[in-house]
C-alpha cells in the first residue's frame, strides 16, 4: 500500500517536488542522455529518472523502458525514497515479498533486478530516483553504485538550475511588467503636470510684464523663483521620462550618418557660449546605429562637462575610433571631477557626485543612469575615469550592427 512508502514528511516532500515544475513535462535531451550513459556504464538495459509524485512516478527520462508513469502503490522507486540509506538494491523482485505482486514483476515486462539511488535536494528532501532495472535477477558493483550517486547529486545540480532560470525569467516578467506600468504612469505625468508647469512659468511672465512697476523688489525675486522652480521640476519630469523610454532604444531603428554632424546640432542644441570649447575628432566616422540613442548619451555626457565645471575656460574634448565588432568614443573635460568613492555609484539612478552645479542647481541623479541604460540597450559598455579638481573622460562602445 502507499501508505507503507511514504516519508515522515510527506506533504513538505510533495511541496518541495513541486516547486521544480517538473512533473508531467516533455522529454529533455540532457536527462536522455543521463540514462543512456548510465545504462552503458552499469550495463544494465534500463535507466530512468524519476520522480514520486503523491499518487503516481513520473520518469523524466528513460532508456529501455516505455512507460511514462507507473502507480506510485506499485512503484520500486516509491520504496526507495522512503530508505533511510536513501538508496534500494532488489537483486531478485520475484523473491520479494514487496515487489512479488508488482504488475512490472509478474507481467509482460518481467523485471527482476532494481537499484535506485534517491535524487535529494539542498532541502534533504528525496524526490525521486537515478535507477536501473534488469529482466533477470542480478546485483551491482560498488562503483556502478558509487557512480549512481554521484550522477544522482548532478541531476539535482541541473534541476536546481533550472528552478532558478525559471524564477529569474518569472522575476523579469514581473520587472518588465512594473517598467510598463511605470512608462504609462510617466507618460500621465507628462500629460497632467507639464501643461500645469507650463501655465505657471506663463503666468510668472505675465504678472512679472503686467505689473512690473507695482511689484517691489522682494515680489520680482519671487517670481523668479517660482519660474526657476517651475523650470527645474519640467526638467527633472523630463529627464525621468527619457530614462523610462531608454531601455526602448534598441538596434531596431537603425540609421547612416556621420559623427560630427550629429555633434554639431548638439552643440547647437545646447547654445555653447564663448568661455567653452569643444574639440571633435579630427576625422569623422559615418555610423550605422541608433542616431536618437547616441544622440542622448552625447546630450547627457557633454552637458554634464558643461554644468560640473568651474573652471574660467571650459574644455571638452570627444574621440572617437571603431574596431571590427564595436565603435569607441569618449568625451573628456577639465570640470570639477570626481572622487573615487563616488565613482561605482555614479550610473546609479538619483545618485550624484555633487550637490551644485557650475550654476548652483542640484542635479537628479537621472542622466548618467539613463546613459548607462542606452549604452547597455545597444551592446555596448561606459566606464569612466575622475580626478578631483582636474576632470572626467567617459569611455563608451556600441556594438556595430550589420547593414541590410
Amino acid at each position: 500500500m502507499i501508505s507503507n512508502q511514504t516519508t515522515a514528511y510527506e506533504s513538505r516532500r510533495l511541496q518541495a517536488l513541486h516547486s521544480y515544475h517538473i512533473l508531467n513535462t516533455p522529454k529533455e535531451t540532457i536527462y536522455d542522455e543521463i540514462t543512456k550513459v548510465t545504462s552503458k556504464i552499469t550495463g544494465k538495459p534500463v535507466a530512468l529518472i524519476s520522480f514520486v509524485d503523491k499518487d503516481y512516478t513520473w520518469y523524466k527520462a528513460s532508456t529501455g523502458y516505455d512507460n511514462e508513469k507507473d502507480e506510485r502503490a506499485h512503484s520500486f522507486c516509491s520504496h526507495a525514497i522512503a530508505e533511510k540509506k536513501k538508496f534500494l538494491i532488489v537483486e531478485n523482485a520475484l523473491l520479494d515479498s514487496r515487489f512479488s505482486s508488482f504488475p512490472s514483476v509478474i507481467g509482460d515486462i518481467e523485471v527482476r533486478f532494481y537499484a535506485g539511488v534517491c535524487l535529494i535536494d539542498e532541502q534533504g528532501f528525496p524526490l525521486g530516483t537515478l535507477c536501473v532495472y534488469d529482466f533477470k535477477p542480478n546485483h551491482i558493483s560498488d562503483e556502478h553504485l558509487e557512480f549512481l550517486k554521484v550522477t544522482s547529486r548532478q541531476i539535482i545540480k541541473i534541476l536546481t538550475l533550472n528552478k532558478l532560470n525559471t524564477q529569474l525569467s518569472w522575476n523579469q516578467a514581473q520587472v518588465e511588467k512594473r517598467n510598463a506600468l511605470l512608462r504609462d504612469f510617466a507618460g500621465i505625468v507628462s500629460h497632467d503636470i507639464k501643461m500645469p508647469l507650463s501655465n505657471i512659468i506663463l503666468t510668472t511672465e505675465v504678472l512679472r510684464s503686467k505689473y512690473f512697476d507695482k511689484l517691489d523688489f522682494k515680489a520680482l525675486e519671487y517670481l523668479s523663483y517660482l519660474k526657476e522652480s517651475a523650470f527645474r521640476l519640467s526638467d527633472y519630469i523630463n529627464d525621468l521620462l527619457t530614462h523610462y523610454e531608454s531601455d526602448h532604444n534598441s538596434n531596431d531603428n537603425l540609421e547612416k550618418f556621420e559623427l560630427n554632424q550629429l555633434l554639431d546640432e548638439i552643440v547647437e542644441l545646447l547654445k555653447i557660449n564663448d568661455d567653452v570649447t569643444i574639440h571633435f575628432p579630427e576625422t569623422s566616422m559615418d555610423l550605422y546605429v541608433n542616431r536618437a540613442a547616441l544622440e542622448q548619451i552625447f546630450l547627457n555626457l557633454i552637458g554634464n562637462s558643461l554644468k560640473y565645471n568651474d573652471k574660467d575656460h571650459i574644455e571638452i574634448e570627444i574621440k572617437a575610433g571603431e574596431g571590427d565588432t564595436y565603435y569607441y568614443f569618449s568625451v573628456t573635460d577639465n570640470g570639477i571631477g570626481i572622487s573615487e568613492e563616488k565613482q561605482d555609484k555614479i550610473f546609479d539612478l538619483f545618485k550624484t557626485a555633487v550637490d551644485k552645479d557650475r550654476t548652483g542647481n542640484t542635479g537628479n541623479g537621472i542622466g548618467l543612469n539613463t546613459v548607462k541604460n542606452l549604452v547597455e540597450s545597444l551592446g555596448g559598455t561606459i566606464t569612466l575615469s575622475s580626478k578631483i579638481g582636474t576632470g572626467t573622460s567617459f569611455h563608451f562602445s556600441l556594438k556595430k550592427q550589420s547593414q541590410k
